[in-house]
Formats: C-alpha cells, sequence, structure tokens
C-alpha cells in the first residue's frame, strides 16, 4: 500500500493525476474534427476487410511504466492511421504504430483503422503494480492457438515455486520456470487463470496474482451442411452439398479444409471448396450426409448436423411396344419380335409380356420373339414395365397372323361328274385356309374361263366338257402373294337317249341311230391300210366300267373303213361293256361328233 501511495504522489507531482486511464505519450486524446463531439467509431462497409492491431510485448498486463508499442497493420493502401481508445477517437499519425505508457494501474481497450481497411477488433492493455501478476497474451486467442501464461514479480522480483491455476484447478505442481505452455487452445479452456509463486530474494513470501480472464473464440463457427434441391431427389439428378463456416474475422484467411460424410464414412474430400458435386445420384447415395471443417493440422475439427438424403426411383412411365414387321401383321410361319421400352423411370428394371385371354405371362425380358408364328397366335399383346416401386403397361396391340391360302376344292351339286346335258350346273370354289381377301379364277383345260368363287355354266351341252379347275390366290403384303391350285374335275356331259338300242350286226351294221356320249378328246384316225387296235387303260378296269377306245366308222354296205372321207360318213354306235354283265345305261353309249 506504501508503494502504491508512492507512486500516486509522484504522479500528481508530475500534472497526471486524474488521468489515469490515458497513456502518457502526446498528443493527448481528441476527439476527429470529422466527428461529431460524442460521436463513437466509425462504420466500415460490409465486406471490409477489418484492420489488425498488434502489441509489443505481446501481454494484456503490463507493469506501470513499461512501453508498449502498438502496430497497425491493414490491407489498405499507404497512408495515415486512425487510433481510438475506450471507442473514441484519440489522433492520427502518418506511421502505423505508436507507443503508449501508464503511470497509474487501470486499463485501456486499443483499436486502429488504416486507410481502406476496416476498423480492428479492441485489444485491451491493464497497466498493473500488483507484486506478482500472471501475464496472458494480449493478442485474441482463437481455437488451435498455444496460450502462453507468465507469472511475473513486481520490478522483475525474483519468483520461485510457481504454480498456475484455471479457475480452482491446478495445471501442474511447483515449477522451477516462471512460464507455462497450453498447446491447441479449445473453446472449453477460456476461464479465469491466476498464478501462485514465491516472490524476493532475501526473504521470499507467497504471493498470488489477479485473475486473467482469458477467452478463446472460435476459428470458425460450426458448419452447416445444405442441400441445392430436393432432399429426396428422383434417381439420375444431380445433388450439391454445401458446407457452410464462417470463420473469424479475427483471421479471415485461415486455410481450411472439408471433408463429407455418408453415414459416416467419407465420400469427399479433403479439399479446400466447400461443395461437393454428385452428378448423378442413385439408390445407393441416399443416408445422412454432414460435412467436418478442420484446420490444415487438424488441430480444430467440427462437424455439421447429419441431414437425410433419400433418393427416389423414377416412376415408370410412357411404356410402348415397337414391333417387327411393323404393323403386327405377319405370315404363318414367320417371326414375329417385339420390344418393350419406357421413356421414363429409372431401375433396376423388368418386363413382363402378356396376350388377352392367357392368364400367366409369355416371358420375360424387353424384347419377346416367336420364331415361326401359328393362326393361334393372333391376339391382344401388352407388356409391363416395373421397376421394384412402381408398374406401368404398354398400350394393347393387336398382332394378325395373316394365313397363306390352302386346299383349294371345287364342289357342285352332283356327285358324278357326269352332267346330263340341258341340266343348269354351277361350280363352286372354297378354301380350308387362307386370310381373306381371296380371290378366285377358274381355268378349264388350262385356258382362264372366269373370276369368283362360283363360276355358273348355265345350261350345260356338249361344249362344257372339259377338266376344270380354280386358282386361290390372297395377297398377305405388297410382295407377297400366295396360290393353291384345286384338284382337276373332269367333266361329263351326257345327252337322253332317243330311241332304243339295236344290236349291230356282226358285221357292224346298224338299223338305227342312237345318241352317244363324249368323253374327252377323240383319238386321231389311224393310218390308211392299218386296222386301229383298241387300247386300254393303264390299270385294270373294274366291275362295270365301260371303256371307250375307239370309234370305228362303217359303211352300210358292209365294209369296215378307217379312211376319213371329206363327207360326213356314217355314224357307227358301239357300247363297250364292263367286264361283267350289267344292266346298260346311257353313259354305256359313246358318241363320235364329227
Amino acid at each position: 500500500m506504501a508503494r502504491t501511495v508512492v507512486l500516486l504522489l509522484w504522479a500528481q507531482a508530475l500534472g497526471l493525476a486524474g488521468e489515469s486511464s490515458l497513456p502518457v505519450p502526446s498528443p493527448a486524446v481528441r476527439r476527429h474534427p470529422r466527428w461529431p463531439r460524442q460521436a463513437g467509431v466509425p462504420c466500415h462497409p460490409a465486406g471490409v476487410q477489418p484492420s489488425q492491431l498488434t502489441v509489443d510485448p505481446p501481454w494484456m498486463t503490463v507493469l506501470l511504466r513499461e512501453k508498449v508499442t502498438l502496430t497497425c497493420q491493414g490491407a489498405g493502401m499507404p497512408g495515415p492511421t486512425e487510433w481510438y481508445i475506450n471507442k473514441q477517437f484519440w489522433q492520427k499519425t502518418e506511421s502505423d504504430h505508436i507507443h503508449v505508457s501508464q503511470y497509474q494501474p487501470g486499463s485501456s481497450s486499443y483499436q486502429c483503422s488504416r486507410p481502406s481497411a476496416g476498423l480492428s477488433p479492441p485489444l485491451t492493455l491493464k497497466f498493473s503494480n500488483d507484486w506478482l501478476v500472471l501475464q496472458v497474451p494480449a493478442q485474441a486467442l482463437l481455437e488451435g492457438d498455444t496460450l502462453l501464461l507468465r507469472c511475473r514479480g513486481w520490478k522483475d522480483n525474483q519468483v520461485t515455486q510457481v504454480q498456475f491455476f484455471r479457475e480452482e484447478v491446478a495445471l501442474g505442481g511447483p515449477s522451477q520456470g516462471t512460464e507455462l505452455l497450453l498447446p491447441s487452445l479449445q473453446l472449453h479452456h477460456s476461464g479465469r487463470y491466476w498464478c501462485k509463486a514465491m516472490v524476493g530474494q532475501f526473504f521470499p513470501t507467497w504471493k498470488e496474482s489477479a485473475l486473467a480472464m482469458v477467452v478463446v473464440r472460435e476459428l470458425f463457427s460450426v458448419p452447416v451442411l445444405r442441400l441445392e434441391g430436393l432432399a429426396e431427389p428422383p434417381e439420375g439428378a444431380p445433388l450439391a452439398l454445401d458446407c457452410l463456416s464462417r470463420p473469424s474475422p479475427l483471421r479471415p484467411f485461415t486455410l481450411l479444409q472439408h471433408l463429407f460424410y455418408r453415414d459416416k464414412v467419407v465420400v469427399g474430400g479433403p479439399q479446400r471448396s466447400p461443395q461437393l458435386r454428385l452428378p448423378a445420384v442413385g439408390l445407393p447415395h441416399s443416408g445422412n450426409y454432414s460435412c467436418e471443417v478442420q484446420t490444415g493440422a487438424a488441430s480444430v475439427r467440427k462437424r455439421s448436423a447429419p441431414v437425410p438424403v433419400t433418393v427416389r426411383r423414377v416412376p415408370v412411365s410412357g411404356v410402348s411396344l415397337e414391333v417387327q414387321p411393323p404393323g403386327g401383321h405377319v405370315v404363318e410361319g414367320d417371326s414375329l419380335v417385339l420390344g418393350c421400352s419406357v421413356a421414363a423411370g429409372t431401375g433396376p428394371l423388368s418386363f413382363s409380356w402378356h396376350r388377352q385371354g392367357s392368364a400367366a405371362p409369355l416371358a420375360t425380358g424387353p424384347r419377346y420373339k416367336l420364331r415361326a408364328v401359328q393362326h393361334q397366335d393372333s391376339g391382344r399383346y401388352h407388356c409391363t414395365a416395373t421397376n421394384g416401386g412402381t408398374t406401368a403397361n404398354s398400350p394393347p396391340l393387336w398382332v394378325t397372323v395373316l394365313v397363306p391360302v390352302a386346299g383349294a376344292t371345287i364342289a357342285m351339286a352332283r356327285t358324278e361328274p357326269s352332267v346330263p346335258a340341258g341340266e343348269s350346273l354351277n361350280l363352286s370354289c372354297s378354301v380350308q385356309a387362307g386370310t381373306a381377301p381371296v380371290t378366285f379364277t377358274w381355268l378349264r383345260d388350262g385356258q382362264e374361263l372366269g373370276s369368283g368363287p362360283v363360276l355358273s355354266l348355265g345350261t350345260v351341252g356338249p361344249a362344257h366338257a372339259g377338266t376344270y379347275q380354280c386358282l386361290a390366290t390372297n395377297r398377305l403384303s405388297t410382295h407377297r402373294i400366295f396360290r393353291a391350285r384345286s384338284p382337276a374335275l373332269a367333266l361329263l356331259v351326257t345327252q337322253p337317249e332317243q330311241g332304243r338300242w339295236q344290236q349291230g350286226t356282226a358285221a357292224g351294221k346298224s338299223r338305227g341311230r342312237y345318241p352317244l356320249v363324249t368323253a374327252g378328246t377323240p383319238r386321231p384316225p389311224e393310218p390308211k391300210g392299218r386296222q386301229p387296235e383298241p387300247t386300254a387303260p393303264p390299270g385294270a378296269p373294274g366291275d362295270g366300267e365301260v371303256l371307250y377306245s375307239h370309234v370305228v366308222v362303217t359303211e352300210r354296205g358292209g365294209g369296215t373303213s378307217t379312211s376319213w372321207a371329206p363327207r360326213e360318213p356314217s355314224v357307227t354306235y358301239a357300247v363297250l361293256p364292263g367286264p361283267q354283265a350289267r344292266l346298260r345305261l346311257p353313259s354305256d353309249t359313246y358318241e363320235n361328233v364329227p
């Protein structure tokens, strides 16, 4: 106490009483002429980097009358420096540094501003005349910094058996030195620190320092993970993650690294960029995402809260069918290929094929192929696409199997191919198979006779005899035409008898004229001087069959001649019965018509 009184009287003698809060060096504190009398510190535009104020020696608490150098650093242009005490303008200097000292115990807050730079954070200096002081750095302490504690005696008196404390917790036993280094500060290291030591050389006594407040500030804020877009993006969509962290204005240029996690597994980084871009997400990208910001040495690490991301499959839609050949018209026996596609929908996709009337699926997969279609394969087809979450059907497609024409046959009202002359006769042609339209062409003895499914001969006569066929045709595509020819039908035309039958004489004479039936084309005449010999069909004759081989022309005088005269000859009638006797029928009589 006596030492304090002596110092106080010494200060009053120098005329400094009542100015304990002001530094000794001149010029004295004054207000800047640009600011009103009650104005405080100036404001600076947002985004301007602040100036930085440093102190040497670097302690928050110093002893009375010690000279301290304040230096103002900034990124602005060269020029004068403005100084502030307790948030009031003090003075302007051309230099970027200034010396301060104080002769009375107390503390003051200092700030500075460089041209084109913002106002520095406040720096507090405390001048003390205690026997034992705990010196802590005057510079702001941030996470990851190293804290140096120094226990110092008045006028550098010898101190021994130094102990350091935070609150009531000892930081170590008695030390032979006067300093304690605490590395890698964290926020929870903030608190009130003090030291205890033996002070004095000849008669040392235990002294305790005043409390020194240590505040550890954030180097950067706890990051926040932000999603750009939906929290439930569709499969295939991009995903953007931003790790937002605000650096301390005291260390705006601190280099930070960023890491990204999905369910505690690193999926990005470490990297300088605070962004993670995924060009196309799938179902495996679902999970809880978080990000971590750390210093280069990883001394300070902070992780964001998790953000859930759920990737959804794109619903299946726009299911369509493709068919080959186009239009779904395929000729029986050819191949049919159906393809199924979707306009939207993420997978894995699965497909199934269905035909109307069939309960079970025909096949699976995006393609369905029938190598040789049959008529029963005609019907309405569709495919179903699913991705396990959604299902969609294609529009139905009608497949028509075109059947080539086959099995052409001729039918008529009579059961035998012999028709009495004078009757009305129609021939009809039909097919066993064939896709409409089917056209019919009629042939007689190989010559085209008419068209249509029915050939009307009207009243038949000898001229209608001949071999008939019908030709059935259907066109199944532009370049594919199918034809079926019916079996030949040999049509016989008979004439009714106009008198009773007379048996000729042994010489071949005839007593009357009897009707004869034409059967095909007469044989040409034999050469002169040669008797024609009867010929038989290749097969043995059946019971009751009538065989016609040749017609012999005779003269009434009795001689037989095979010559063909220019005049109309007489006609000989002959009956050729079968091997066994039976009743004579009109069809047994043949007539040679010149």
